[in-house]
């Protein structure tokens, strides 16, 4: 988590996170915590909520006779966690979110499971439109508890240039 502090007054300091587009280096790998420990409510609560009707996430009988013997944690909640975990590593200074790809679930979560993510900046290059931001590409790669790889997928952000932030506009 990149947390800065900037001076905004005699003996007064404020938090700051994120990165500017000229603090991303191709090949950095940026460990996202804390993790998440998953719990049945929020797998629950996420399914219905989002209106994701398959029992093998909210009907444990059901789920009994699949091959993982009880129920999985719904795969978007696993994507929606692992952003979350990033944002204040490599989205904090978005303009825009540019697109999710190659999203590979690739070894179920149960409740209790505890999720961690990090990310490795794939690629960088200036905005041709947008002098004030720059285009960078990560791989989010999460696991379980025990580092088994359990989902992977890129994103592809626009972020601000230094000064070109929301938060340097108004001060924040």
């Amino acid at each position: 988590m990149v947390q800065n502090v900037k001076t905004v007054g005699e003996n007064r300091y404020r938090e700051t996170f994120g990165r500017h587009y000229e603090e991303f280096k191709v090949g950095d790998i940026y460990e996202h915590r804390p993790g998440r420990t998953i719990t049945e409510t929020d797998n629950t609560w996420f399914t219905l909520l989002t209106m994701n009707t398959h029992p093998m996430h909210f009907d444990a009988e059901y789920a009994k006779a699949s091959e993982f013997g009880k129920c999985i944690v719904c795969s978007p909640f696993t994507v929606a966690l692992m952003v979350g975990m990033s944002v204040t590593d490599v989205s904090q200074k978005a303009i825009a979110n540019l697109g999710w790809g190659d999203i590979k679930m690739t070894h179920p979560l149960f409740a209790g499971d505890t999720l961690t993510a990090e990310s490795q900046v794939l690629e960088k290059r200036e905005s041709a439109s947008r002098p004030g931001a720059g285009i960078v590409t990560v791989k989010t790669t999460g696991f379980n508890q025990h580092g088994k790889i359990v989902c992977h997928f890129t994103r592809t952000m626009l972020i601000a240039r230094q000064g070109h932030s929301v938060e340097d506009k108004v001060g924040y």
